[in-house]
């Protein structure tokens, strides 16, 4: 029975490599300008190993492109860096420290003040500054309701907007590129994956990723159900009680918004049996999704990732 169910699992891993990777090469022979949005979490670092299988022994034909909040946690910066010295991918990075110097956009004021929706306009400007018409991301259509309603090749408009009633039928793998001057496509490999079939690719294939997916003990503070970790960047409300704490993140973003959760999962083995086990998406944590029902898909009409 075991050995079934392994073979059962190396097949769909097989078969999900194999349709991330057939629609990375769609990208490469429909767009003249892509690029790859690294976040530095699972899901981008997962991409990036899929886009190296693409075209090896070759080079990546496009950069990866990083939107730097100036927010994030030291651990991300560090895995960006040395993933991009270790692939020898070509790494640009834009920073919304600058978007806000130059007022483009203002600052959120308050405890729960967050750059993580500011990251929209200095990514429009990065991509209409390189002249990109491709950004592939890693979102999954299992992470988020809004996300669910994502094609492969998601088309966005010239001001970088999404419209999911307006989105191209896509039949038998079947994909259509075409778009206007100053459009561009967000384009999702990925969006067949969920959460457990990103870990168990990881140990498949080996593959690094930042220490803040393992559990590590860390000063936390709970607000509205979320453990947030104390940082400089987030004020505490009175009473906000800091405490240290074993835990893991299921996502990695920006640290005003992204929640930690308790765990005791020191390697992939056991986040691969912590995750089969769990009943609350990895995205519950994340403090910017409960802003309001529709956070998510408000942010992406507005062109975020």
């Amino acid at each position: 029975m075991q050995v079934q169910q392994c073979n059962d699992l190396c097949a769909n891993l097989k078969h999900l490599e194999a349709e991330a990777i057939f629609v990375i090469r769609e990208v490469v022979a429909q767009c003249e300008r892509p690029v790859l949005l690294f976040s530095g979490g699972k899901d981008s670092i997962v991409l990036v190993e899929l886009a190296h299988r693409a075209f090896a022994p070759g080079r990546l034909p496009f950069p990866l492109l990083h939107v730097d909040t100036g927010h994030n946690f030291a651990e991300t910066i560090e895995f960006r860096d040395a993933l991009a010295v270790r692939t020898g991918a070509q790494m640009i990075v834009r920073y919304v420290q600058d978007s806000i110097d130059q007022g483009r956009v203002v600052e959120e004021q308050g405890p729960n003040a967050s750059r993580n929706g500011l990251q929209t306009v200095t990514l429009l400007d990065a991509l209409a500054e390189f002249r990109f018409d491709a950004a592939l991301g890693g979102a999954r259509r299992d992470e988020e309701k809004a996300r669910a309603k994502e094609r492969f090749f998601s088309h966005r408009n010239r001001y970088g907007q999404w419209e999911p009633k307006q989105q191209r039928p896509e039949l038998w793998n079947l994909f259509n590129g075409r778009k206007h001057v100053d459009e561009h496509f967000r384009v999702f490999p990925l969006s067949n994956w969920t959460e457990l079939d990103i870990w168990h690719y990881i140990r498949s294939r080996t593959i690094p990723v930042p220490s803040l997916y393992f559990a590590h003990e860390r000063q936390v503070f709970r607000r509205n159900g979320v453990l947030l970790a104390a940082s400089p960047f987030v004020p505490r409300f009175y009473g906000e009680r800091v405490e240290m704490r074993q835990v893991r993140f299921r996502t990695v973003g920006d640290i005003t918004c992204t929640g930690a959760v308790e765990s005791a999962a020191t390697t992939v083995e056991e986040i691969i049996v912590e995750i089969a086990a769990a009943r609350v998406t990895e995205r519950a944590a994340r403090a910017d999704d409960q802003r309001a029902e529709t956070a998510m898909e408000d942010r992406k009409r507005q062109g975020y990732f």
